[in-house]
């Protein structure tokens, strides 16, 4: 997904598009440019490039350089993503490669073919010309070492491809009668592209598109309401800036919970785009979007209680200074209470102050973070809310095999929640419940034997193909 920054006047720009953009079409410039000096090389012809050109891949080299080094060092979220990724497309992947060779194969046999009758001729010459035969010999030579730099690394890549599949692990190869469950979802802060994040239009949107549960941010005011919100300022997602700017970066929770009822809460989401690839909104949703207000904890406890609908939350410890410093679990945990919500709705988050949890609600069910297995079997703790992230690089089978009741945050696209439902995952955080809801069955699925019997077919029509090609160059 396109990353999206909000810059400070308040406007999202897509600025990944932007150097995508610039690169892309450096990189194509730079590489046409290595093209054409290829073919003049490859035609005996003297190599001239303008100085603009020298400096301008120079540049391109370097600034390519250091944007993967940036990306290697900022980004290691989204190599470990991609490193997930080859989890579910390696089969198909390893099934394309092989085509590719076939394909390669042509150029590749021409070529080593070309040398062969090149070799052939030259060693024809040095058997009547016998000036010049240690001059000649060594072009022999180099031309023997072209065909094995071409050849060997070709033959030995379709090898490693032929015979892949025995060192490789899908999740998504596996018998139909061992597939699990289709994962349960909880609307992150509701259904943030269907309405305002965190707002009660939010969730209503969530419970419509068949929400398993509600998962939100808390906040407590300086008068001690908790309320919904998860930026610890109110300027990304209230109108803050309009109706008090000297104190938008002020801590919400310095707010009293009588100015904070008052912040409209939807107008930025008609307003600004927050996902690149949402659909439009009905008129009548941007009339709802602009009227959201701030919830408090308790309409989203009501709320959830008339849907039967479980609620997730973290808990944001409040600042220095405020009067619920070092109580607020103990005071959201009265709320709740107060709320009358039944308690096995609650997935309780927060690890500080856990034993008065439990001991004041104990039909809360807790929740765990990726803690040991013995700390969870410690403190009694069968489920874990995790970044999926961490969690397939972290003893994945150990929690399973304990039991662990798993939920992933955040799973927004369709190949990752078919990884996590291959891997018999029991629940996923996403901001894209609408579209979540409707996979009925795990994107590429394959069984064991379909899988085999695709293997050895491909591997069988593909030699018969390098083999024929290859004869037919000879």
């Amino acid at each position: 997904m396109t990353t999206v920054v909000f810059l400070g006047t308040g406007y999202w720009f897509f600025w990944s598009l932007l150097l995508l953009s610039l690169f892309g079409i450096l990189t194509v410039y730079s590489s046409l440019l290595l093209v054409l000096g290829f073919l003049l090389i490859w035609g005996g012809n003297e190599l001239y490039l303008h100085c603009y050109h020298k400096i301008l891949t120079l540049l391109v080299i370097l600034m390519c350089t250091f944007f993967l080094l940036i990306l290697c060092i900022y980004w290691k979220d989204k190599w470990l993503t991609v490193g997930l990724s080859l989890k579910v497309f390696a089969p198909y992947m390893h099934l394309s490669s092989i085509t590719v060779m076939v394909i390669v194969s042509w150029p590749v046999a021409f070529y080593l073919i070309h040398l062969e009758q090149e070799v052939r001729i030259r060693r024809y010459k040095m058997t009547w010309f016998e000036r010049g035969r240690i001059k000649r010999f060594n072009i022999l030579t180099k031309l023997r070492a072209v065909q094995v730099a071409i050849g060997l690394p070709f033959f030995l890549i379709l090898l490693c491809l032929y015979v892949l599949p025995l060192g490789f692990y899908s999740p998504c190869i596996q018998e139909k009668d061992k597939l699990g469950p289709k994962p349960h979802i909880f609307g992150h802060r509701g259904a943030p592209m269907l309405g305002p994040e965190n707002t009660m239009m939010s969730f209503e949107k969530a419970v419509e598109n068949g929400a398993f549960g509600l998962e939100s941010h808390i906040y407590l005011s300086y008068d001690e309401v908790p309320f919904l919100m998860h930026d610890n300022d109110l300027r990304r997602t209230t109108n803050i800036r309009e109706v008090m700017p000297n104190a938008s970066f002020r801590p919400s929770s310095f707010f009293t919970w009588n100015f904070l009822s008052t912040l409209n809460a939807g107008k930025w989401f008609v307003q600004f785009k927050p996902f690149y690839n949402m659909k439009p909104l009905s008129e009548a949703d941007k009339e709802k979007a602009r009227n959201q207000m701030i919830p408090k904890l308790s309409d989203l406890l009501e709320f959830a209680q008339k849907e039967k609908k479980f609620v997730i939350f973290d808990l944001n410890t409040p600042p220095p200074k405020h009067p619920l410093r070092k109580t607020f679990v103990r005071h959201v945990v009265s709320v709740i209470l107060d709320s009358q919500i039944e308690q096995h709705l609650i997935y309780w988050l927060t690890a500080f102050d856990r034993m008065y949890v439990k001991r004041k609600a104990p039909g809360f069910q807790q929740v765990g973070q990726l803690y040991s297995i013995e700390r969870l079997t410690k403190e009694n703790i069968s489920k874990i809310n995790v970044d999926y992230k961490r969690l397939f690089y972290n003893g994945l089978r150990d929690y399973k095999a304990a039991n662990i009741n798993i939920n992933l945050y955040i799973v927004n696209e369709p190949w990752l929640y078919s990884l996590a439902w291959c891997s018999r995952i029991h629940s996923v955080t996403t901001d894209n419940i609408q579209l979540l809801r409707q996979i009925n069955h795990p994107y590429f699925f394959m069984t064991p034997s379909h899988y085999m019997f695709t293997w050895f077919l491909l591997d069988g029509v593909s030699a018969v193909f390098i083999v024929s090609i290859f004869y037919f160059h000879w």
